[in-house]
């Protein structure tokens, strides 16, 4: 008699509901830090800081961002993403909420520092979990999935405050108004839910009871790798790390001028309050979602039609860099939804290319150091981004000194610019895009 034999589970898809999870943290995360941005014109008036001090702020968030970013890649690979993850969010969510208890430049200057201290772990999260959980072919596509849920956040905020601020005026708590405070206070909302669904939801793949045998095939379809931790200093030699380095540090500082700055700028050049300028704020996010989808999945497509990835990625990448450069008519334009329409196709070009410049750190690293890599390449990033907004915050103070309060022109220009020259860089560093070699000495040339 033939013993009964247990019917193998049929195929699953369980990887897209960790890429969910994934897309849901970012748009939290997302939240968080933009529902100061989107606030900040309006604020100003309440608080009393000056446009430079708005942007020095800005520096103080990017600074602590980049710190962040340097440290979360590490511990998040030496901790593992299960707690790491945790510990980020759970921080980075006390922090926005704190915002509410500050009433001072001062107060909001060291609540800025303190959210920037710990949102930096949501990348290097964000794509170990990604390199643990897809094979390369689908990493980038994966990768802009998530990643249009900074997207959403940006959406969510300007459409969310204007709603939600008459409510929270007629809120009070032991007697004070809520008010303002209460948008900062109802982020915790996202974080909070996040954290339970991720310590419910999330194992790794080998050890999911809900990962069926042909799926984890599919994930695991790469050889095997060594387990052996890698130090920052045998990374930092190597010319895939400055490719990658390169990707970021050139590019990131626009989006989130874009995230940052496209509220101060609709508000000084096109004279648009909170109400009248959410639509446009929000148009750029919904747009840039769609291309943070998009750059995921022309790299992808290329690849399946047979092309090398080396090629489909570079490709998607120069495509994105061309598509930035009319950028820079959008501060000389005097028709508000012209400037939409130019940032619109910038942001999007940028999360087109910012889902494959993520997708450079899987491709040339071992899944066991992508933490690590993607956090010093996000190190780097923000230190560009500190460098714009130092800039940034020189031009705004001159220009308002002479009665300018329009003029961006420098700011978009340098945009236009940036991606283009970034592509050439990657190309001249990592012509193949070949794998690194992380346990020989590394050389640069």
């Amino acid at each position: 008699m033939t013993a009964p034999t247990t019917p193998l589970r049929p195929n699953t898809n369980f990887r897209w509901v960790i890429c969910a999870l994934l897309f849901w943290v970012t748009t939290a995360n997302y939240i968080d830090r933009s529902v100061f941005g989107n606030l900040a014109p309006e604020l100003q008036t309440k608080i009393g800081w000056s446009e430079g001090q708005y942007w020095w702020m800005t520096v103080g968030f990017s600074l602590a961002y980049a710190v962040s970013m340097l440290a979360a890649g590490r511990i998040i690979d030496v901790i593992g993403l299960r707690w790491g993850f945790v510990l980020a969010v759970a921080l980075w969510g006390l922090a926005a909420m704190g915002h509410a208890l500050v009433s001072t430049v001062t107060g909001f200057f060291v609540a800025r520092i303190f959210l920037g201290l710990f949102e930096g772990g949501n990348f290097p999260a964000a794509i170990k979990t990604t390199a643990e959980w897809f094979p390369k072919r689908e990493r980038a596509l994966a990768t802009g999935l998530f990643n249009s849920g900074s997207n959403v956040g940006g959406i969510l905020v300007p459409f969310g405050l204007p709603l939600l601020l008459p409510v929270f005026a007629k809120l009070t708590i032991a007697g004070h108004t809520l008010g303002w405070r209460g948008a900062f206070l109802c982020t915790g909302i996202f974080d909070i839910t996040w954290i339970v669904a991720w310590l419910l939801i999330y194992r790794r793949p080998q050890e999911h009871p809900r990962v069926a045998p042909a799926e984890l095939e599919l994930i695991m379809s790469e050889p095997p790798e060594p387990t052996v931790k890698i130090p920052w200093r045998r990374l930092l030699p190597h010319r895939q790390m400055w490719a990658f380095a390169t990707a970021k540090v050139m590019t990131d500082c626009f989006w989130w001028f874009y995230l940052f700055g496209s509220p101060y700028f609709f508000a000084d050049r096109f004279h648009l309050s909170l109400k009248s300028r959410s639509a446009p704020v929000a148009i750029i996010y919904v747009v840039a979602s769609v291309g943070s989808v998009a750059g995921g999945w022309l790299a992808g497509h290329l690849m399946k039609l047979g092309w090398a990835p080396n090629r489909a990625r570079k490709t998607t990448m120069l495509i994105c860099a061309l598509a930035v450069m009319p950028v820079v008519f959008a501060t000389v334009t005097n028709n508000p939804w012209v400037a939409v329409a130019l940032i619109t196709l910038a942001a999007s070009a940028h999360q087109a290319w910012s889902a494959n410049a993520f997708s450079l750190a899987s491709d040339m690293f071992p899944r066991r150091v992508v933490g690590s890599v993607t956090g010093l390449g996000g190190f780097m990033g923000a230190m560009g981004g500190v460098v714009l907004f130092v800039v940034v915050a020189l031009i705004r103070d001159a220009a308002v000194a002479r009665g300018e309060t329009g003029n961006y022109f420098p700011i978009f220009l340098a945009a236009s610019l940036a991606y283009i020259l970034a592509v050439g860089i990657v190309q001249l560093l990592a012509p193949k895009l070949e794998a690194a070699d992380v346990e020989a000495k590394p050389v640069l040339a």
